[in-house]
């Protein structure tokens, strides 16, 4: 039976078109979901973070993190942190992949091939 594969981001982001390139190598089916077309539900994010860790979710190095007033940066806690995705989702990191039940966060191949072995 295949593995269901979402694939969670951003079109036009380079480490999302890496990660599609390897799924597409690899013969792998997956679903895109676009956060600029579709957003992203609360409890979708909320689930992420239970499962990995609002730190690992949100994306501090991206340009609309840094251009955040120094207010929002600073203090953060996982309410006000998911709270920062939902307004502008580019702040979460991408990629996200879901397989089977299972979350990968960036693109790492080495992660890619043991979740879709």
């Amino acid at each position: 039976m295949a593995k269901a594969v979402t694939i969670y981001g951003i079109k036009n982001c380079d480490t999302m078109k890496k990660a599609r390139a390897w799924l597409d190598s690899h013969g792998v089916a997956y679903g895109f979901h676009d956060y600029k077309t579709a957003g992203i539900a609360r409890a979708q994010l909320e689930g992420w973070a239970d499962k990995v860790g609002w730190e690992t979710l949100l994306n501090r190095a991206g340009t609309t993190f840094r251009k955040l007033p120094d207010a929002d940066k600073e203090g953060l806690t996982e309410r006000k942190a998911i709270k920062l995705m939902l307004e502008q989702p580019s702040m979460i990191k991408r990629p996200v992949l879901e397989i089977s039940g299972k979350l990968l966060v960036g693109f790492d191949a080495k992660e890619y091939i043991g979740a879709v072995g």
